[in-house]
């Protein structure tokens, strides 16, 4: 269909082209008839019509098509003018002067109006010198409307679109029908006979020589299937084998399960007493401070205040420690984490472990209140500050120890939180002993340490991870040998709902 509209467009631009050459030989021939009838009247440079000629000139012009024509002088007199139903006059005028200067012919066209396809041009002016004993005498312009040819070439435009439709009918039932005759009709039945395989058929796809193509489908087919059949005894002990197989290895699968849960259990049990030992050293400590005889009333109150809070936090830790995998979001309320570290640091202060270390706060966040467990948040905290007076206690420089807990109020964009604007940032810095660049990626794995043996099972960093992660934020660690390890943790900021 798209080629035979191409050709019916071509054919009849083509015609178009050729029609509209044939009116401009009419006018041609025209123009002609009247050079011959031109002559001298008393004075050589004054030219006229013949007087018989004229009288004719009009019908010729309106049985060729022309609806205005024009003839004048070198001196602009008009020697003919058909100005009936002529709006053109003016542009004949011109283009009669022009040719009689330039001496050639001239063809213009003018105005616009609907073609076959699109608009085109509506008038065409022939204007051609008219000569006289080989000298230009005058000159004659001829105008004609190309709606006649249009409408000719629309009238043809109408039977060749008849033809057309009636050519692409055709050609689509013939190809329809040749299609499914090669290719449907032979498809269909290898369907069907697909659908009626029994394993016991011999020759499965029936082939036919009309077939062409299919044919040789039908052969790769058949030989397919033989080949399956012929193997069809392997393949069944082959998945047997693989059942086999996939029933030992989901076995085993349990059994290593099974053994990592006794061995993690087997792991809690162990870092229990490294978990409760830190409040319990308190708790003693608060006790050798009660000991004391010139301890104030307010003082003992408030010693023994906090030993019942140290006392309540071991049960917190128990359960903290049989809940490792599954840290509860119990409690989740709106806290300020410069209170908390304010009173850990103050828990802390007093142990004898920290005695000869600096413990200094530079808590310059604008805003700190987080939404956490206080609880939790509190272990985290006490956590990391005993890490790292262990970690300082173990270096060269103990006597000269420090840890730095920092605070600032940073953007999310920096640490990959799209859907948070601003986070607060605390740092834990310490000047201990450090950790190897190639093992300080371990360091939040469960039971992972670098103590001795006895010292620590490396369950408070773990746990430590899995809190500040329940919470929304991120936890890690920058470390270099024998200069000191930075913690670092990122909270959302808490939001009030509006």
């Amino acid at each position: 269909m798209l080629s035979m509209f191409l050709i019916d467009f071509v054919m009849i631009i083509i015609a178009q082209r050729d029609l509209i050459r044939v009116e401009i030989s009419k006018g041609n021939l025209i123009i002609s008839a009247i050079e011959d009838n031109l002559i001298d009247y008393f004075e050589p440079e004054k030219v006229v019509l013949h007087s018989h000629f004229k009288k004719n000139l009009e019908s010729m012009l309106s049985e060729a098509g022309f609806f205005c024509a024009i003839v004048q002088d070198k001196n602009n007199d008009r020697i003919y003018s058909n100005e009936k139903n002529c709006a053109i006059q003016d542009e004949l005028t011109k283009l009669a002067k022009e040719t009689i200067q330039s001496g050639e012919r001239k063809t213009k066209y003018i105005g616009t109006t609907w073609g076959v396809f699109w608009k085109q041009k509506r008038d065409l002016i022939i204007s051609a010198p008219l000569f006289k004993n080989e000298s230009i005498v005058a000159g004659a312009s001829v105008a004609m409307q190309l709606s006649g040819v249009y409408q000719t070439m629309r009238r043809s435009q109408q039977i060749l679109a008849i033809y057309i439709f009636i050519n692409t009918l055709i050609l689509t039932l013939i190809g329809i029908y040749r299609i499914s005759k090669i290719y449907l009709q032979p498809m269909r039945r290898l369907v069907k006979r697909a659908e009626e395989y029994k394993e016991d058929d011999d020759i499965f796809f029936s082939v036919r020589e009309e077939d062409n193509e299919l044919k040789k489908l039908s052969k790769s087919l058949n030989s397919m299937l033989k080949r399956i059949s012929d193997d069809k005894e392997k393949l069944r002990s082959t998945v047997r084998s693989l059942e086999k197989a996939n029933f030992d290895l989901k076995q085993a699968q349990k059994e290593i399960i099974r053994g990592e849960k006794l061995a993690s259990v087997g792991r809690l049990s162990a870092g229990i007493a490294h978990e409760i030992g830190n409040p319990i050293g308190i708790i003693i400590g608060y006790l050798d401070l009660l000991k004391q005889k010139d301890i104030k009333d307010k003082e003992k109150n408030e010693f023994i205040t906090r030993t019942e809070k140290e006392i309540n936090r071991i049960n917190t830790i128990i359960r903290q420690l049989l809940d490792f995998s599954r840290p509860s979001k119990e409690g989740m309320k709106a806290v300020s984490a410069h209170e908390i570290i304010k009173d850990v640091s103050n828990v802390i202060n007093v142990q004898p472990f920290l005695s000869n270390i600096n413990l200094e706060l530079s808590l310059k966040a604008e805003k700190d209140i987080i939404h956490a467990d206080p609880n939790q948040l509190r272990q985290v905290f006490l956590n990391l500050m005993i890490n790292a007076a262990d970690a300082v206690s173990s270096s060269e420089v103990s006597q000269d120890g420090k840890i730095i807990i920092k605070s600032e109020v940073v953007s999310g964009s920096d640490f990959d939180f799209k859907d948070q604007e601003t986070l607060l940032k605390l740092m834990f810095i310490d000047n201990g002993v450090g950790v190897p660049k190639e093992t300080l990626g371990n360091i939040f794995d469960p039971f992972y340490t670098t103590k001795e043996p006895g010292k620590g099972t490396g369950l408070g960093l773990s746990v430590s991870f899995m809190i500040i992660e329940s919470m929304g934020g991120t936890i890690k660690a920058t470390s270099e040998q024998s200069k000191g390890t930075t913690l670092i943790i990122c909270l959302p900021l808490y939001e009030e709902a509006k």
